[in-house]
């Protein structure tokens, strides 16, 4: 019971899907590791009395033994309006950052909830769909048609957080990602797979531990050869000497989020392409 009432309810709102609410904030809920949060998202609040209802959640909620903290996107006027009535504590972030761009651009924006949370950019939604479409076609090595497509490649044993990773670079930065499972017999071998070798300059290389590759492996097989410490351990070791003899990039993904190993891919494919516009013309590294 005391952990009940020690878990503090967090409240996500927006009048569109929410999603900017949820990644803003557990941006801040992440700094609080010792602290248990129940998450709820309500998306879609487009008038004035879908707001009152929310309202009347939210204050229902104050009535508990710890105050809720509430994250709002909402950017129509009208509705945030309403949404500010709660007695609940609420951290507005579509006012208080459209208030300073205002004041810097010297205009006042449209504040609709589809400029905020719809397509927005059409030629950048696009291309997002389209890495989306290339990305999940070449999941776990199903697909190696147009791999001269792909801006990054992904290389790793089985279960070391390839798929995830893949689908936010696609997703969230429009990347065309292609992500290949290293088998045994790819980790006998001293050379990297055939279909990739033309590729190489695009290829990063995933890790993790063998205890976490062995436990999430027996989620998927319990007990059998391929979950066995033995065989993480060996799979990994190999991998990573295959890493190395092609000098690949290498990230552990055992104690990295999704979002912090895609900013590390991109941030070495922002180095690369510095350094390549750096170097005299015809000369190569």
């Amino acid at each position: 019971m005391d952990d009940e009432q020690h878990v503090v309810p967090v409240f996500f709102l927006s009048d569109s899907t929410g999603i900017s609410a949820e990644t803003m904030g557990n941006a801040l809920l992440i700094q609080f590791p010792e602290t248990r949060f129940e998450r709820t998202l309500i998306p879609f609040i487009h008038t004035v009395e879908d707001a009152r209802r929310v309202v009347a959640q939210l204050d229902e909620a104050m009535a508990g033994p710890i105050t809720p903290l509430v994250f709002c996107t909402a950017a129509t006027d009208d509705v945030r309006a309403e949404l500010h009535k709660t007695r609940a504590p609420l951290i507005d972030f579509f006012e208080m950052h459209m208030t300073k761009v205002e004041s810097i651009i010297g205009q006042r924006g449209v504040r609709e909830a589809a400029r905020l949370h719809g397509v927005g950019d059409i030629k950048r939604y696009n291309t997002r769909m389209a890495a989306v479409e290339f990305t999940i076609e070449h999941d776990d090595g199903q697909s190696l048609r147009a791999l001269e497509k792909s801006d990054v490649i992904l290389l790793a044993p089985s279960r070391c957080g390839k798929t995830p990773t893949s689908m936010y670079l696609a997703l969230q930065h429009g990347l065309f990602v292609a992500n290949y499972p290293l088998v045994d017999e790819d980790l006998e071998a001293d050379s990297l797979p055939q279909p990739i070798q033309p590729f190489v300059e695009r290829c990063f290389g995933l890790t993790t531990t063998v205890d976490r590759l062995s436990r999430v492996r027996n989620e998927r097989r319990p007990g059998s050869r391929y979950a066995s410490p033995e065989q993480c351990r060996w799979e990994l070791r190999r991998a990573s000497e295959l890493f190395r003899a092609h000098r690949l990039p290498v990230i552990d993904s055992a104690a990295k989020s999704v979002e912090e190993i895609s900013a590390l891919i991109l941030q070495t494919l922002k180095s690369d392409a510095t350094s390549r516009r750096r170097q005299p013309e015809g000369k190569t590294s």
